[in-house]
């Protein structure tokens, strides 16, 4: 009778919901003029037919940072949504072969439904997503921050109210146009650096190889920082990093074990910022997780954007990652306001552990999702 009940656990039934993010802020800058001021959420609901729920959400930084949108991400879902009716949601590497099949590409949509099923698989096993992704690491992770390209004054406010708040590991935009005025930026950035700190210089892909050591020449011998996504292009980025000896991750341009398998072969980085909708969610982001790892490549665990439910993801991917090679976890939530979902974590001094609940271990807030904008059964 158990193994009766255990194989009948079916996808009844997926709801979309929208909700619109403000940034905590003003204006978020970052490279190439762009400029954002608020975003825009798609959460996704999964239903079993036994009343088992589980909950995924997608939230582009924009629609220039890498090939997503909201109104797509909501266009592919409802591409994907019907297709998915009827499957067993535990049955995580399964579900995107599916979507797979169906839809070539839209990460960002694929990930949300891929979150939701692996908080259903918890669930339906009393484990948090964590111990089932690998198992969790006793750490207690640091989080970092992310300090839009302004004046260095700007930078300085922002970075002061961060460190109040115990953070001690900070992701510093670039303008990438003008290296004198992206260096001030560092150097305001990273005066105050105390041991164990830990920095990112993030261009977005947004200089050019003569800006980039242009402003790497720049650079006071002392500071101590890490060098994220600086040119656009692999060639570019490969260029630069045949010139400099300054450590470099990529972002924008890995996006798929595909992509970092070439990394590796490449020696083109050492390491990764892993954007769980960039990879198309959890079951795809543990592979290059695994990746990674056997390459002893370091791994910051992000996500675009997003809210509470986003931010849930991020943590427990995060929270099986052997301690020496996570370098942060992103708290998403600091550049959004409005509350989607509360969840229990450990959480102090700039450091924080998964929920020890079942799945995702989040409860969402229905009065701020509202009524979903679509529905398949």
């Amino acid at each position: 009778m158990a193994s009766k009940k255990a194989s009948d656990l079916k996808i009844a039934r997926i709801d979309v919901y929208q909700v619109d993010l403000g940034y905590s802020g003003e204006v978020y800058r970052l490279s190439g003029g762009r400029e954002l001021s608020s975003f825009d959420a798609t959460i996704v609901r999964i239903t079993t037919q036994t009343g088992i729920e589980g909950w995924g959400e997608s939230t582009p930084f924009g629609s220039t940072y890498i090939a997503a949108h909201p109104l797509g991400i909501r266009a592919a879902i409802a591409e994907l949504a019907p297709k998915l009716i009827g499957l067993d949601p535990r049955r995580t590497d399964r579900i995107d072969d599916v979507m797979d099949a169906n839809l070539v590409g839209h990460e960002s949509a694929k990930s949300a439904l891929n979150v939701a099923c692996w908080d259903i698989f918890g669930k339906s096993v009393g484990l948090p997503v964590c111990e089932l992704l690998g198992g969790r690491t006793d750490a207690q992770m640091p989080i970092i921050c992310s300090l839009s390209a302004g004046s260095p004054q700007e930078i300085g406010e922002e970075l002061a109210s961060f460190r109040s708040r115990g953070y001690t590991a900070f992701s510093v935009k670039i303008g990438g146009k003008d290296p004198a005025e992206d260096v001030e930026r560092m150097k305001t950035a990273l005066s105050g650096r105390k041991p164990g700190d830990f920095y990112t210089i993030d261009a977005n892909g947004g200089m050019t190889v003569e800006g980039a050591l242009r402003m790497l020449r720049l650079i006071p011998q002392d500071l101590d920082f890490v060098l994220e996504q600086p040119c656009g292009t692999w060639r570019e980025c490969l260029a630069l990093r045949r010139r400099t000896n300054v450590p470099i991750i990529f972002d924008e341009l890995a996006t798929n074990e595909a992509s970092l398998i070439q990394i590796i072969r490449d020696d083109a980085a050492e390491g990764i910022s892993m954007k769980i909708a960039k990879c198309g969610g959890l079951t795809k982001a543990r592979r290059q997780r695994d990746l990674c790892v056997a390459a002893g490549y370091t791994i910051g665990v992000f996500d675009s954007a997003g809210s509470d439910i986003a931010f849930a993801a991020i943590v427990h991917l995060a929270q099986t990652v052997p301690e020496r090679f996570l370098h942060c976890v992103f708290e998403c939530r600091e550049m959004s306001t409005g509350k989607t979902a509360d969840g229990e974590y450990t959480h102090g001094g700039g450091r924080i552990r998964a929920p020890d609940a079942p799945g995702l271990g989040v409860t969402p807030r229905m009065d701020v999702l509202g009524e979903p904008v679509a529905s398949y059964s």
